[in-house]
């Protein structure tokens, strides 16, 4: 014996389940739907100094006291490696094999030392931050802007009270 079914009986149904599936969801609280999603990684420029304070006499101290901090405010660690972070005219950092741990920052300085967890060397023996404008970018290992931040003249955007924009 067989059974057939109609194509209007197919859709009935298809469209019961639908219901049912949007009923199911609209009656879970919001915390226990965002329950099966992680944190969506998070990671921001949480700071520069792009003016070393001193002299400016391209020594690893001077050259070290430039940096950029980058703050993960997720709960989840985020892998880094192939991600970039650039000024405007075109000097860039790669990030290999680290692991920007869950609410963790690290700060990237331009000059040479010894990477660690928390600072990282762009091994740089010139300054890359301009002291007047510029603007550092994030993006991650598919060339996609995470985050910028920018100071000095910029018509485009207000900074904040310490001139520093962010986008």
């Amino acid at each position: 014996m067989s059974v057939s079914v109609t194509v209007p009986t197919r859709r009935l149904a298809a469209a019961v389940l639908a219901a049912a599936a949007v009923v199911g969801a609209a009656a879970l609280p919001a915390s226990a739907a965002d329950r099966g999603r992680p944190d969506r990684p998070k990671v921001e420029i949480s700071a520069v100094q792009y003016d070393s304070p001193g002299l400016h006499d391209r020594s690893r101290r001077s050259l070290n006291r430039e940096w950029v901090e980058l703050t993960n405010t997720t709960r989840h660690s985020v892998n880094l490696d192939g991600w970039t972070l650039s000024d405007e005219d075109g000097n860039t950092y790669t990030f290999h094999h680290y692991r920007l741990e869950g609410r963790a920052t690290v700060r990237v300085h331009t000059g040479e030392g010894r990477d660690r967890n928390t600072d990282l060397y762009q091994d740089s023996r010139h300054e890359v931050w301009d002291n007047r404008s510029d603007t550092a970018t994030l993006r991650n290992r598919r060339d996609r802007v995470v985050d910028e931040a920018s100071w000095g003249h910029d018509r485009h955007h207000h900074g904040d009270r310490n001139g520093h924009h962010r986008h």
